[in-house]
């Protein structure tokens, strides 16, 4: 049936459909690291939503897979083609279709990029908040695939709480429009906010409706803080959220993070300190916020510096931003993904630490501390990641389970997580949500083999 469908793909979408060996392999994997066993039937490169409906349509009749994908940042596999499956790229529709500046909104194709979008906001004195540390090479679409999160998550919400609608393209390529455009909207169940998230089991989103905010009015102020050790960087972290202040960035690295940022920048924390703090408030009570973190995190031992230059902070930014590409210096990575209540991170870099030991492992962790999300890296020195790794992220997982936390923050569960995903729902939660997936797609075309 494959090369039935592939002919059909082929007669309709002609120079659209892509089967040369660079695409196929490409497709393969993503920034995971993740290879997929086999090589996809074809990659198409969606520009319209009528070629999507044709792909999916075609799919559909010779019950062919289809792995919707972005521009490949994933970190957990989602997006990843195997054999037998069309991958339907949609990283050529990247238009904005509507901005209104009177309703703080914007329509938007799920091929463009983060960073290209907001630049293309800025002059309008507006901004889409959700902001990943790959917003520079992550879609929007990618973003909703994967409700994804960032830095500025803790204050302005993931990406959930940004999108209004959706236009989604069912398995049967039937469209369906669904949301709305108004800031309040309760009317029938809220497949919105399922859409979000879903990785791609669902549907295909085409286009979004956004929700966009002004852009923060007055400078902002930026906040560095070296600590004796990582643990008292944690606790500085929970009491600066338990004081009921709300910084737009609160980010926390460990020892061996440090190291290796210097290494890649050429700087010299490490020497300074064993746990480093990043906060930034913004809004026109920056200062006084920012003096109030300040206090917090000299009582925790931790040496402060605060500026209110925009540059200065852009710098402090970038060196926290540097740290996933400071890793791939570095050779092969595991880049995890867990998240525990706030006033439980000091007691999760305990357990990471205890991992490193047990295992022989080298675990750089960084932390979104201002909302509990931890990045756990598991450095090795082969190509593959080893078993080893994989036992001790299995131990990861349960702590973070144990804790009242979850698998996943913002990466998605993917095919790396699939298998712990019932220690944290549960079997009736897990049958009920494979259920909801048979309802979007009975014929399990849409990334068969993702999640569930």
């Amino acid at each position: 049936m494959t090369d039935v469908a592939l002919r059909h793909l082929r007669a309709e979408l002609g120079s659209k459909v892509a089967t040369g060996a660079v695409a196929l392999e490409d497709a393969r994997s993503d920034q995971s690291g993740y290879r997929s066993s086999g090589i996809p039937l074809a990659v198409v490169s969606a520009r319209t939503i009528s070629d999507v409906q044709a792909v999916l349509r075609i799919a559909s009749q010779h019950s062919v897979p289809v792995v919707p994908r972005g521009a490949g940042t994933g970190l957990a596999g989602g997006g990843t083609g195997s054999t037998g499956e069309i991958v339907l790229s949609l990283r050529r529709m990247n238009r904005v279709l509507e901005l209104s500046v009177e309703d703080q909104l914007a329509v938007v194709e799920p091929g463009i990029l983060n960073g290209d979008f907001n630049d293309s906001l800025s002059k309008h004195g507006l901004w889409f908040a959700p902001d990943p540390a790959s917003r520079a090479i992550s879609t929007i679409g990618g973003n909703i695939a994967t409700n994804a999160g960032g830095l500025l998550c803790a204050k302005y919400g993931v990406t959930r709480e940004a999108v209004l609608g959706l236009t989604v393209v069912l398995a049967s390529g039937d469209v369906m429009r669904i949301g709305h455009r108004t800031v309040k909207g309760v009317t029938g169940l809220d497949l919105t906010a399922l859409m979000i998230g879903s990785e791609g089991t669902l549907g295909v989103v085409v286009d979004a409706t956004l929700r966009l905010l002004p852009i923060p009015k007055g400078p902002r102020a930026t906040l560095s803080a070296l600590f004796p050790n990582v643990d008292s960087a944690a606790h500085a972290a929970a009491a600066i959220t338990a004081s009921g202040l709300t910084p737009a960035v609160l980010e926390l690295l460990d020892s061996t993070s440090l190291q290796l940022i210097d290494e890649y920048l050429g700087l010299d924390l490490s020497s300074q300190g064993q746990g480093y703090l990043l906060a930034q408030c913004d809004g026109s009570e920056s200062a006084t916020e920012a003096n109030k973190i300040a206090s917090i995190l000299r009582s925790h031992r931790g040496t402060v510096e605060v500026s209110m230059d925009e540059q200065q902070g852009e710098r402090l930014l970038a060196v926290r931003r540097s740290f996933h590409p400071a890793l791939a210096a570095r050779g092969t990575v595991l880049i995890e993904d867990v998240a525990v209540p706030r006033s439980r991170l000091p007691e999760m870099f305990a357990a990471i630490a205890v991992l490193e030991k047990k295992f022989g492992l080298s675990i750089p962790t960084v932390a979104h501390a201002g909302d509990g999300n931890l990045h756990p890296n598991f450095l090795v020195d082969t190509p593959e990641i080893p078993q080893i790794v994989w036992d001790a992220a299995g131990e990861l997982f349960a702590a973070a389970i144990r804790m009242g936390g979850t698998l996943t923050g913002e990466h998605g569960v993917g095919v790396l997580k699939k298998r712990w995903l019932g220690d944290e729902l549960g079997s009736t939660q897990l049958e009920l949500q494979r259920q909801i997936k048979h309802v979007f797609d009975p014929q399990g075309i849409l990334n068969p083999g993702k999640v569930f």
